[in-house]
């Protein structure tokens, strides 16, 4: 086994390193990161048998472009219905190839989706911020952003035969968010909380890895905005003092005190991120004991396309 180095010819916004986050962090007031669609980022790397939260590049609506200066190297591109484009050969995500010296990789967005993943069969040379290679969007920390001119190295790269990963249902995007209502729906007039499930609602343009700023009704809360920094949640819907509804995602605060009117089922998360700015989605109320069934259900359908995923490789 030998290494392989790789030149970035184009880097488009937003793409970073990532890796399977910062679990048990946020009590120290550090976001928990990692790739904002999980299962994809899993998916392409246990497609070419690494472990599911091996570091690898998260790729936006920007795109990214790398030419192999030398070695021999597998990856495997996972997540939206992105196009590739491999030594002139066309192609689409949810694929693992091998890229050659001399050889190009393209990844650009097709018909849908907003973020895809390019895992490596070797060990992606990035630095690390306390115990992950995250990258935390805002500070930089973690493995960091990719830049063009920027040199990737990877350790003990390895070919891989080229093969499709099949894309499960549940990747494609979700327009429909599952939500249980709360914590601080008190803040919320009834007529409030019901234009809140009425909609409307899109995407906007104004998103980042903290959240997605939503466009819709004006949901202000009632009072002043006065209520204790507490902590919050990856799919906490945030509404500030202009009525405005915010869905938080991978690098979002650990603490605020604006109120969350409700807060979108984790098990919809990786699916939402796919929507692209002014798709359209509604908000369906469920109680705690349905979340908690759907939030199981979704654990199996997720874990044995994994396994399945997992034991093609072995």
């Amino acid at each position: 086994m030998s290494g392989a180095e790789l030149l970035v010819r184009f880097a488009g916004p937003h793409a970073s390193v990532q890796d399977g986050g910062r679990p048990g962090m946020m009590r120290y007031g550090v976001p928990g990161s990692g790739p904002l669609d999980r299962l994809a980022f899993a998916a392409a790397n246990l497609a070419l048998g690494n472990p599911p939260g091996a570091p690898g590049i998260e790729v936006s609506l920007g795109g990214l472009v790398l030419e192999c200066l030398s070695g021999s190297l597998g990856l495997a591109v996972a997540g939206g219905g992105f196009i590739t484009d491999h030594a002139g050969r066309k192609g689409g995500s949810w694929q693992v190839a091998t890229l050659r010296a001399g050889e190009r990789l393209a990844i650009r967005p097709g018909h849908w989706g907003s973020w895809c993943y390019l895992a490596f069969a070797g060990s992606l040379e990035c630095g690390e911020w306390l115990g992950s290679a995250s990258t935390h969007a805002l500070s930089g920390l973690g493995g960091g952003r990719i830049a063009t001119g920027q040199r990737l190295r990877i350790r003990d790269a390895q070919p891989r035969p080229g093969r499709a990963i099949p894309c499960p249902v549940i990747a494609r995007p979700r327009t429909t968010l599952r939500v249980t209502m709360g914590p601080q729906q008190r803040f919320f007039a009834p007529r409030t909380v019901a234009d809140f499930l009425a909609g409307p609602w899109r995407m906007t343009d104004a998103w980042d890895r903290m959240g997605v700023r939503l466009a819709g009704p004006a949901i202000a809360p009632e009072g002043a905005l006065d209520i204790p920094s507490e902590p919050i949640l990856r799919g906490s819907v945030q509404v500030a003092g202009d009525g405005v509804a915010t869905v938080l995602l991978a690098d979002h605060q650990t603490t605020g005190g604006y109120p969350k009117i409700a807060t979108v089922l984790d098990c919809d998360l990786d699916a939402f991120v796919q929507l692209r700015p002014r798709a359209g989605l509604t908000f369906q109320p469920v109680g705690p004991r349905q979340a908690v069934r759907i939030a199981r259900s979704a654990s199996v359908a997720a874990r044995a396309y994994l396994t399945a995923l997992a034991a093609s490789v072995a």
